[in-house]
Order: structure tokens, then C-alpha cells, then sequence
């Protein structure tokens, strides 16, 4: 398997695992919370299909990547792939990330810059900043996010089953959109997480990404579902837009966190529509 190292944690090398398939230019698909590369599969043979050399890589403490104590927080993650994209010598490339996996590239793109990035698709983003603060009066309040921390911390495996139920919109999706299967295939990825990832990649939820906002400078798709109820549409999404004057939004009526697997027609429709516009010649 694929792995490439971030780091040490006294005797152990940090590896992420990452998948490297097709050919043409590069997409970095970038996952969720609780998740891990696996849960691109409605979009892989789509990419594929269409031409792109499609890479998926596990967070740190998720799927077959290390699973250290240390390092959850935006400035690392955006540090890892930083790593993968020098590794890999990507360039022109298209990053696109669900729900955590929009903070990595808007956090990236805020540091790193868009040398080697050509446009960027954000998926149920997180940005540009959920905390509810003075200076933020329409984010969510700090208690919500204490009660996820106390949930996780006194049982990570029920607290993955009320997530997910949040995640699907479960009620609602049960048998149309997601079936028992897929919803245990996703709690399984959920729990095989490492117990320190999953409490600590809470606390990221509340980073502000403002700053970074400002500093993108590449085309952005963004789609999010009207009903999602992990990071709402209204204090999420239509502010990202807002604040990128290059940027798309694709609302998908009624639809929750988790599009990439119920709504993954609409999610792929959108996504190669984006990609098969010319892209502008951007100053570096």
C-alpha cells in the first residue's frame, strides 16, 4: 500500500495512505468526518471515467493512515497534504473535500497558496466559520459543540450512531437514499477511527477560516444540502459564496451532510460541469 510519511511521534513514523488512480490531471479528494478515503467511491469511477488521475488519501488517525496522538488541528492537516502534493509532484490540480475535508483546502489554500492548485470544490463545506463569537453572531453556540465532545468521550460508538444518524438525515433517508447496509459499512469506518481523532477533530469544527477565505484566489464549486444537519446551509454555504467572488453554489434541495453518497449523481453532475470549464489564467 501506498504511504506517504508527515512525521514522527517519538519511535513511530506519522504515514498517510493514499490511493493513485487513472490518468490526465490530478483530483485530491479529501474526506469527512468520521470517515475515510473509502467513502469517494460514488466518485472515483466518475473521475476516472472522465478522464482525471483521481488520489484519495486517509486523514491522519483514520482509515490506514497512522493514528498518532497528536496533530489534530487545521494547520497540520493542511501541513499533511502540503506533503502529499510535494510528494506526488501535483500540479493544475483540482482539490475537492467534504465537510472536514473543506477546511484542509481552504486552510491550504490560505497558507500553501494555489501554485500547484487549478480550481477547488467544496462538498457540505465547513468554513468559513461555524463558532458563534461577538464578531460572529449567526454561528452555532459553544455549548453544542461541548455536548458532541462529552458524547464522544463517554461513548465514541454510540456517539458515531447518533452522528450518522445526523449524517443521513436518517429518518428521512432510511431505505430511499442510504440502506442498512451502507449506514453500517459508514459505522464501521466511523468507529475503526482512532478514539483521539475522533474527540479531538471536534474541537476543529469551531476554527475560524476567515482569514484563509480571503486569500483564495481559484475558481470554487460549492454544494451543500438545504437540510443538512451537521453543518447547516444557512451558516455555512451561502457565506462561503458570499465571500468568494469566484465561486459557484449548487443548493441541493432537501438534502443532508452526507451527498457525496445519497445525492452522488448531483454531486458528480456538478463536479465534472465545473471541471470541464475552461479554467481562468490566474496570477501567481
Amino acid at each position: 500500500m501506498p504511504f506517504i510519511a508527515v512525521g514522527a511521534e517519538n519511535s513511530a513514523p506519522i504515514d498517510l495512505y493514499y490511493t493513485d488512480h487513472g490518468s490526465g490531471p490530478p483530483v485530491v479528494l479529501i474526506h469527512g468526518y468520521p470517515l475515510n478515503g473509502t467513502a469517494w467511491e460514488k466518485q472515483t469511477p466518475a473521475l476516472i471515467g472522465a478522464g482525471y488521475r483521481t488520489i484519495a488519501y486517509d486523514r491522519r488517525g483514520y482509515g490506514n493512515s497512522s493514528q498518532p496522538g497528536t496533530g489534530y488541528d487545521y494547520d497540520t492537516f493542511a501541513a499533511d497534504l502540503n506533503a502529499l502534493m510535494t510528494e506526488l509532484d501535483l500540479r493544475d490540480a483540482v482539490l475537492v473535500g467534504h465537510s472536514m475535508g473543506t477546511g484542509e483546502i481552504t486552510r491550504y489554500l490560505g497558507v500553501y497558496g494555489s501554485a500547484r492548485v487549478n480550481r477547488a470544490v467544496l462538498i457540505s463545506a465547513l468554513p468559513p466559520f461555524l463558532l458563534k463569537t461577538d464578531d460572529n453572531p449567526d454561528g452555532v453556540d459553544r455549548s453544542v459543540f461541548d455536548g458532541f465532545l462529552d458524547a464522544a468521550a463517554q461513548d465514541r460508538f454510540a456517539f458515531q450512531t447518533t452522528f450518522l444518524n445526523n449524517f443521513f438525515n436518517w429518518p428521512d433517508s432510511r431505505g430511499k437514499l442510504v440502506s442498512d447496509e451502507a449506514y453500517h459499512g459508514h459505522w464501521m469506518a466511523a468507529v475503526a477511527a482512532s478514539p483521539t481523532a475522533t474527540y479531538e477533530c471536534i474541537k476543529t469544527w469551531m476554527t475560524d477560516f476567515r482569514n484563509d477565505v480571503s486569500r483564495i484566489d481559484v475558481p470554487v464549486l460549492i454544494i451543500h444540502g438545504t437540510a443538512d444537519n451537521v453543518l447547516p446551509y444557512p451558516r455555512t454555504a451561502p457565506r462561503m459564496h458570499e465571500m468568494l467572488p469566484d465561486s459557484q453554489l449548487v443548493s441541493l434541495p432537501d438534502a443532508p451532510h452526507g451527498i457525496p453518497w445519497t445525492h452522488a449523481d448531483q454531486v458528480n453532475g456538478a463536479i465534472l460541469q465545473f471541471l470541464g470549464a475552461p479554467a481562468p489564467v490566474m496570477a501567481r
